[in-house]
């Protein structure tokens, strides 16, 4: 099995393979070369994000400055928009549904080194993937760690730190993340 295999069967994998470093070095370059063209050169963006995020859906939008470590492992949906310093470290399966908005700064964490330090140090790591619903709201600052799903509809407050399962329709907020509450009727602009 490869490290690449290991890295997405969600086993402990080497970090310092030289073919992912390699996979890397081209997301990194294709990155330098999206987060320096002009924000109002749409047609330009949008076919650079696709060579980035094969996998992401019509009317998708994504402000720079972006990073991400391959690009190739997030599945993201129509109508998707992040606001700018987006960081999503996909070294596993990233989901992202339909309709969902990201404010900036907001962070997603797949890999996790190994406890050990001497095990850190030689590079192992493990994955987790991330899955978030259609129509979901993350609001600046949120930071996401592997593992973790986010039911649809679902808003995540500013600052956030979410490290376990939000459900469904609800407002959570904190660090770390926890429900608030529901999202009711009461919650509509125009009744």
């Amino acid at each position: 099995m490869t490290e690449k295999e290991k890295m997405l069967n969600q086993e402990f994998y080497d970090t310092w393979d030289a073919s992912l470093i390699e996979e890397r070095e081209v997301t990194r370059n294709l990155i330098f070369e999206f987060n320096q063209i002009n924000p109002t050169k749409r047609e330009e963006r949008r076919a650079f994000v696709e060579k980035l995020i094969p996998n992401i859906g019509e009317n998708s939008w994504i402000e720079s400055p972006f990073t991400c470590e391959y690009g190739g492992n997030m599945y993201i949906g129509d109508n998707f928009y992040s606001n700018t310093n987006c960081t999503i470290l996909d070294c596993a399966k990233v989901t992202i549904g339909n309709d969902v908005l990201f404010g900036p700064n907001v962070s997603l964490y797949t890999p996790n080194h190994a406890f050990d330090p001497e095990e850190r140090k030689a590079g192992l790591e493990q994955t987790l993937p991330i899955t978030i619903g259609d129509n979901v709201w993350l609001c600046g600052s949120v930071s996401i760690t592997g593992g973790v799903s986010i039911g649809e509809n679902t808003i995540i407050g500013a600052g956030s730190v979410v490290t376990k399962d939000m459900p469904a329709n609800v407002i959570a907020a904190g660090n770390p993340c926890k429900v608030i509450r529901p999202i009711t009727e009461a919650d509509k602009v125009n009744p």
